[in-house]
């Protein structure tokens, strides 16, 4: 079943041929490699295409019907994409964790003032950051049109992924200096 484009989501990269039996080294852009498994199917530009082995020690897959390296090599630099639905039906989250597209589009608040609105999460290194739209009233003081908090801790109080209202402290500070 094709879901909605403006739902899919960028899940993995296909890389290059490894071995002669098609192969393929998987570069994860996902924090759930639990869905990397035999029979996962994922679209792409080329197609769905569906898991037949995923060696997750080596991130090495191989695709059903890809069976010889010349037939892999097609398929370098493909971008993996999943649906948000399918991503909520496979994978179960622990209590404090998020989809990234359930924070994208929150605003966030440190106190009663307005910082902004999640564009997207970037992941630097081996923190992530929200990405944040300035607001307009603090970008007509000469603010900064975006920046980024670390989703860490000490930054981040609350996430309530049902109002969208993400609650920070020094997030101001990390606005000025920007």
């Amino acid at each position: 079943m094709k879901t909605e484009k403006s739902t899919n989501f960028q899940v993995a990269k296909l890389g290059k041929a490894v071995g002669l039996h098609g192969e393929m080294k998987l570069h994860l852009k996902s924090d759930f490699p639990e869905q990397f498994k035999p029979g996962a199917c994922f679209d792409s530009k080329r197609g769905e295409l569906e898991i037949e082995t995923y060696n997750s020690e080596r991130d090495l897959v191989k695709f059903k019907g890809y069976n010889s390296a010349e037939e892999a090599k097609r398929l370098t630099n493909l971008d993996l994409f999943t649906s948000e639905e399918k991503t909520r039906q496979d994978i179960k989250l622990e209590e404090g964790q998020y989809f990234w597209f359930d924070i994208v589009g929150s605003s966030v608040y440190e106190g009663d003032l307005l910082l902004g609105k999640v564009l997207e999460v970037e992941r630097l290194g081996a923190t992530d950051y929200l990405k944040l739209e300035t607001d307009e009233k603090l970008v007509s003081k000469k603010m900064p049109n975006s920046f980024l908090i670390p989703y860490l801790d000490n930054f981040v109080l609350d996430v309530d992924t049902k109002t969208k209202i993400i609650r920070v402290q020094g997030g101001f500070d990390i606005l000025e200096a920007s």
